[in-house]
C-alpha cells in the first residue's frame, strides 16, 4: 500500500466531527434513533402532532434530558408527522417524498420517515456508491447537476445514492444505477462489494439544526468495452472518463464530494 496523501487524512477528519452544540437524544416507543438540538423540537411540542393524538415530550433518559416520540399505533404515521412539523417550523430539509428506514442502536427496523427529516433528527441513513472501471483502467465518474440539493456540481463516483425504505443493498445499486447511470448491473463484469465508509458529522440540512449519521457501501465493476452511461433522472450534469493521474489531481483539488472521496480513498487502499 503506497502513502496516503494529504487530502485523505483531511477528508477522515473532516467525516468524523461532533454536533456543533449538544444534541438530545431522539427516542421512538422508548428505544433510542437520533438526536435532535436543543430549540428544534420545543415549539412543535408545544402545539402537539396531529392535535395532541401523537405525543412528544422531554422525558429522562440516562440521567440527562430526551426527546420522545410516542408511537402508541404506528411508528410510520408518527414519524412523518413529526417531519411535517419540521417542514412547517423551518427546520427540515429539502422535502423529496422518499421514504428511508428509521432503526434503533440495535438495528432493528421501527418505521419509515420522508428523507428531508432525517439530518435535523440525526437519523442514521446508508447510502450506496459504484466504482465504474474502463477496460483500460481508467474510472468513470459523473459530474452532479446543478440544481442538486446538495454539493451541486462536485464529481461523484458513477453512481450514488441513498438506500430507500423499499431498498436493500442489492436493489439500491440495481436502482440507482439504471437513474443515475442507465446501465445495468447485469451487463456489468465482476460486480463486487468493496468495502463501506462511515460518517458522523453537522449537516447544513435543516437550517443548520442537521446532523448527518451515514455508512456508505461501495461496489466496484467493470463497463464491458464500448458502453458509455447516460443519466436517466436529470441529476448528472455529464459523465468523463478519467485516467488514474486524472483521478487523483481531482481529488487532491477537492473536487469530489466528501462522500465520494472517503470511497475513492478506500478504492485505492488508503
Amino acid at each position: 500500500m503506497s502513502v496516503a496523501p494529504p487530502w485523505v487524512a483531511v477528508a477522515r477528519a473532516q467525516a468524523q466531527r461532533p454536533p456543533r452544540r449538544e444534541r438530545l437524544p431522539l427516542l421512538v416507543a422508548g428505544r433510542l434513533v437520533g438526536s435532535v438540538e436543543p430549540g428544534v423540537l420545543d415549539e412543535i411540542a408545544a402545539q402537539g402532532l396531529q392535535n395532541g393524538r401523537i405525543q412528544l415530550s422531554k422525558q429522562e433518559y440516562r440521567h440527562a434530558c430526551a426527546w420522545q416520540l410516542g408511537t402508541p399505533e404506528d411508528a410510520t404515521q408518527a414519524l412523518n408527522a413529526l417531519a411535517r412539523a419540521l417542514r412547517e417550523t423551518g427546520h427540515c430539509g429539502p422535502w423529496r417524498d422518499e421514504q428511508l428506514a428509521v432503526r434503533d442502536a440495535r438495528g432493528e427496523r421501527m418505521g419509515t420517515i420522508e428523507r428531508g427529516a432525517v439530518r435535523p433528527l440525526g437519523l442514521a441513513t446508508q447510502a450506496v456508491h459504484l466504482i465504474g472501471l474502463a477496460a483500460d483502467g481508467r474510472m468513470w465518474v459523473q459530474q452532479r447537476s446543478l440544481d442538486k440539493a446538495n454539493n451541486p456540481g462536485m464529481w461523484d463516483t458513477l453512481m450514488g445514492g441513498m438506500v430507500s425504505a423499499a431498498d436493500n443493498l442489492a436493489s439500491a445499486v440495481e436502482r440507482e444505477t439504471w437513474e443515475e447511470a442507465g446501465l445495468r448491473v447485469t451487463a456489468l463484469q465482476g460486480l463486487a462489494h468493496g468495502g463501506h465508509v462511515e460518517f458522523s458529522k453537522p449537516s447544513d440540512e435543516g437550517d443548520g439544526c442537521g446532523y448527518m449519521v451515514e455508512r456508505i457501501d461501495w461496489f466496484r465493476a467493470q463497463l464491458p468495452e464500448g458502453m458509455l452511461p447516460v443519466n436517466q433522472d436529470g441529476e448528472v450534469a455529464r459523465f468523463d472518463c478519467l485516467a488514474p493521474a486524472q483521478m487523483l489531481r481531482r481529488l487532491a483539488e477537492g473536487a469530489f464530494t466528501p462522500e465520494a472521496t472517503l470511497v475513492l480513498a478506500a478504492f485505492y487502499g488508503w
